[in-house]
């Protein structure tokens, strides 16, 4: 991961029961959702009420497949799409 990673930040992984919002250096999962859907909204209200930073994404073969800034984070890469 980057260094600019912050203590805010979450991860939506794979896991044997569905998908699992994780913090990073975290022993446990935050919760495991059924779909990445579930736990890509649970990542984003959670980054939002610590007041902001990165959500990242893997896809299902492990590779990270997006990352999304969630406000007021402060995003060095503003993405040019509006897809979130």
């Amino acid at each position: 991961m980057r260094s600019l990673m912050s203590g805010n930040d979450r991860y939506v992984v794979k896991h044997a029961d569905g998908w699992a919002v994780t913090g990073g250096g975290a022993e446990r999962a935050s919760g495991v959702f059924r779909t990445q859907k579930e736990a890509e909204g649970r990542a984003k209200e959670i980054v939002k009420n610590l007041g902001g930073g990165e959500v990242r994404i893997q896809g299902r073969d492990g590779r990270w497949r997006d990352s999304d800034t969630v406000p007021p984070g402060n995003d060095p890469n503003p993405p040019k799409d509006r897809k979130h």
